[in-house]
């Protein structure tokens, strides 16, 4: 049996079920191959015990439908990479269990050499395209190094990219999607257009460049939308209390609000939002457009699965995803609104066409297989 360390980072975000789910889905895949998996996550030293305590309760109950709630591996951040311990907070297991495991795939970053030696194959997988190198060009990311080098983005590396490969030859693979959790959902025709997602924090800094990389920044060319669709337009999102006034000024162009945290919460929450919505809409940051990294989330692969269209923001040519079955891609306000209607007026059918696409390109089982393929080779 393959033993697989997963170097996963969502302590930091106890009530974001999406975040789990980029995780899930890639330890899910990897339990249907026959692999043993060990959830490891990084704690960061400045996190009091209470607290710490509290967000480790969360994960082993979330973790807990899926079976990974008793392969729980804590790991001080701080480096050299030490045990937390266990026994305090019921964490699960001690940091030896991945001592002589087959791999450690770290899609977590950071990550300190001593925790890299204790495994026979080491793997990082980068879900931040084109940021991620820039971020370790510019010494803003220290990655030590790993056997293997995975991508989501489908231009890092290649001839054409618009920031460097750091010496380093990325694979690339698509975000995978545990389907048997994500089965095609009923239709939904009076559900409006969702998404979920962050909407503050965020900034690039590279060269000569200077600029807000939010999402909020991506959604602004597109304030106006709701009012050139039939459809209603929805967006799951944490407003905080930075600026009050920003739900209201949302709300005046048009657009639903709903709070993130009650309505995805939790992994099966957020699984019920997507699956209850009428497709997908999304902006993406800016910085996907300025370097055209052909990136596709983890979320709007979880909507195409559960046989829910996505009308989402073009960031570059593909080599494989369509911009007009299941999955639109649009690069304009006006673009934005004819595939919005486009869709509607065709539902049932790129309903099934959004379930093939995540069928064909991401079913996790073909997507694991080729990462442990080109890993443990």
């Amino acid at each position: 049996m393959i033993t697989v360390a997963l170097n996963a980072n969502t302590l930091h975000a106890p009530v974001a079920g999406g975040h789990r789910w980029v995780f899930l889905n890639w330890a899910l895949g990897l339990a249907d191959l026959g692999c043993r998996v060990i959830w490891l996550e990084g704690v960061k030293a400045d996190v009091p015990a209470a607290i710490l305590r509290t967000r480790v309760s969360a994960l082993k109950n979330h973790l807990a439908r899926y079976g990974f709630d008793k392969s729980v591996v804590l790991f001080s951040r701080a480096a050299p990479a030490e045990p937390v311990p266990c026994e305090s907070l019921d964490a699960g297991l001690a940091l030896e269990a991945i001592d002589g495991a087959d791999l450690l795939l770290n899609i977590a970053y950071e990550a300190a050499p001593e925790l890299l030696r204790r495994v026979r194959r080491t793997a990082m997988v980068d879900i931040d395209p084109g940021l991620t190198q820039m971020w370790i060009g510019e010494g803003q990311l220290r990655i030590p190094p790993h056997d293997v080098y995975f991508t989501i983005g489908e231009t890092v590396g290649q001839p054409n990219a618009r920031f460097p490969d750091c010496g380093l030859r990325w694979h690339y693979t698509p975000p995978p999607i545990h389907l048997p959790a994500w089965p095609p959902a009923p239709l939904n025709a009076a559900a409006p257009y969702t998404t979920v997602t962050n909407w503050w924090d965020g900034w690039v800094i590279y060269r000569d460049e200077n600029y807000a990389n939010r999402k909020r920044d991506g959604f602004e060319p597109f304030l106006d939308l709701p009012r050139r669709t039939s459809r209603p337009l929805e967006l799951a999102i944490d407003l905080g209390t930075n600026m009050p006034d920003e739900g209201a000024t949302l709300e005046r162009h048009g657009w639903r609000l709903r709070d993130a945290t009650v309505v995805a919460g939790t992994p099966w929450d957020y699984q019920d939002y997507i699956r209850s919505s009428f497709g997908e809409f999304t902006c993406v940051k800016p910085s996907c457009v300025r370097l055209q990294n052909a990136w596709i989330s983890d979320r709007t692969v979880c909507y195409l699965a559960s046989g829910k269209p996505a009308v989402v923001q073009h960031t570059g040519p593909s080599r494989f995803l369509p911009s007009d079955s299941g999955l639109w891609r649009f690069t304009d306000i006006d673009a934005a609104a004819a595939q919005l209607e486009r869709v509607a007026s065709d539902y049932d059918r790129q309903c099934r066409l959004a379930r093939r696409l995540a069928e064909e390109y991401f079913d996790a089982r073909h997507v694991v297989r080729r990462v442990l393929d080109v890993a443990l080779a």
